[in-house]
């Protein structure tokens, strides 16, 4: 663990903000298995080569994020797969779009894996009764999916997806709904997240929150003005950051 800034030592904090996708678990690990299977599937179903899907599908994703922007629906695995078969001049197939999203994400699930100490440390924040409350991007509907399959739907009491607040982070729509469900007595408020532009400079710039940011492999640390307050590399760090700022804010009080 690595403190930039040695305010998070100081106060509980009063509320704290998770990210799912790549802070929770690892997102590479369970994308590159759901699009593996995926690829297999269509490639052997529609007879095309594996170089085929690859540009034809990047192409359509391509598209449906150009067309919607910085909304949830932008990141619709269903969309991405109606316009792939669009694209192969196939019409856009319901039933097959349908099939293809379903595999992706039964198969992107079952090798979701949480880290380690995920559970042990909302445990902790439940037990303190500091206020928590999930900020992803993504539609509701698999965001729900994720937090149920991970057993973590009693762990968190708020979540906001960037289908609720109309855009993805880091627009301030998501943070300031999130702060408004959980409504915190004071102002110190954690940001837990990977994405050094979305969740580490979004939420310091948006509501002023202290940023954590989960470090492991293909995460880009945050600089200058993605810069976060704390690098962490375990949940285990984070679970005794916490302990430690509880024991010498007890021994303070």
């Amino acid at each position: 663990m690595k403190v930039f800034d040695a305010k998070i030592y100081q106060k509980v904090p009063d509320g704290i903000l998770f990210d799912t996708d790549n802070t929770l678990y690892d997102y590479a690990h369970a994308h590159t298995a759901a699009m593996d299977a995926i690829k297999t599937k269509i490639t052997t179903s529609l007879s095309i080569s594996g170089e085929q899907f690859d540009k034809v599908f990047k192409e359509a994703r391509k598209e449906v994020k150009a067309h919607l922007g910085n909304t949830a629906s932008s990141h619709s695995r269903l969309l991405y797969f109606q316009k792939f078969l669009e694209n192969l001049g196939l019409g856009s197939q319901v039933l097959l779009a349908l099939d293809y999203e379903q595999t992706y994400w039964r198969t992107f699930l079952s090798n979701a894996v949480l880290f380690p100490d995920v559970r042990e440390l909302l445990d902790e924040i439940r037990l303190l009764g500091i206020p928590s409350v999930i900020v992803t991007d993504l539609t509701a509907q698999i965001q729900f999916r994720k937090i149920v399959y991970f057993g973590l739907d009693h762990f968190f009491d708020y979540i906001v997806t960037s289908e609720e607040a109309g855009y993805d982070k880091p627009h301030e729509s998501p943070f300031l709904i999130a702060l408004r469900k959980i409504k915190p007595e004071g102002n110190c408020y954690w940001m837990i997240g990977d994405n050094p532009v979305n969740d580490i400079q979004g939420a310091k710039e948006k509501i002023g929150a202290i940023t954590l940011q989960k470090v492991h492999e293909g995460v880009k640390i945050g600089e200058g003005a993605t810069a976060p307050d704390c690098l962490f590399y375990e949940f285990s760090e984070l679970r005794n950051l916490l302990k430690k700022i509880v024991k010498d804010t007890r021994v303070i009080t």
